[in-house]
């Protein structure tokens, strides 16, 4: 009960092939996949003639890797302990871990799995890693069972997606909290610092364009002799 039958179908599934039946369309490529018929994947043409009334998910891409919106597999998993990341705005987990070399010194958190260095306190770097951790040790879990997905997220310790749908876990929560806070404390110090230096900036640049005015050297000209008084004229 702690993993869905569809999942380990899902993980080893190939996405973005171009799909046998509309290839000839523009959105051919098959990047759907039904939790429902736990297929093979399919594209935007199929969903619509086979698959309407089915519980579909959509694969997206980032650097060659299969990733899913959170807003959208949290519906259906419980997704705590999994690393997350903002992609073109969109906050979405891994399916399948990555290949990297071998963490170097100072890197805080791994994925308990792999291995992969990790941005936050998580324990695994995506799906794949979580549903190997729960076979290994069986101290997790992708059950939705109660979870409060209909609401009351600041209650349970856990975020609320920006569309409003389902819930992040508690501890990605506080650490978005403090990345947060800490964003905001450096601009603030910022924004007055910039202010501070911008006032002394102006005021440096008014003393540059309207310098006082010096006071008149003095002068060392002789004062102009006044005009001279003639002798009165008298008449003999």
């Amino acid at each position: 009960m702690s993993v869905p039958a569809w999942l380990e179908s899902l993980l080893s599934t190939a996405f973005f092939s171009v799909c046998r039946v509309h290839r000839d369309a523009a959105r051919s490529e098959c990047n759907m996949y039904c939790l429902d018929c736990k297929g093979e994947s399919f594209c935007f043409y199929c969903r619509s003639s086979r698959h309407k009334d089915h519980q579909v998910i959509q694969i997206r891409r980032s650097s060659y890797h299969d990733v899913v919106r959170v807003g959208e597999i949290q519906k259906v998993l419980d997704i705590s302990g999994v690393q997350t990341y903002v992609i073109n705005s969109a906050r979405v987990l891994f399916l399948n871990e990555r290949p990297q070399p071998k963490s170097g010194k100072g890197v805080a958190h791994i994925c308990e799995i792999c291995g992969r260095s990790l941005l936050d306190t998580f324990r695994f770097c995506s799906l794949g890693c979580k549903l190997v951790g729960i076979k290994r040790n069986g101290d997790a879990s992708f059950s939705m069972e109660g979870k409060n997905v209909a609401g009351g997220g600041d209650v349970q310790g856990e975020a609320i997606e920006e569309d409003g749908s389902t819930l992040l876990g508690m501890q990605e929560r506080i650490m978005m909290r403090r990345r947060e806070a800490q964003i905001s404390s450096r601009l603030t110090t910022s924004t007055s610092s910039s202010r501070e230096d911008d006032q002394e900036l102006r005021q440096g640049t008014q003393h540059d364009i309207y310098p006082t005015t010096p006071p008149p050297p003095p002068s060392n000209s002789r004062r102009r002799k006044g005009i001279p008084h003639r002798a009165p004229f008298f008449a003999s």
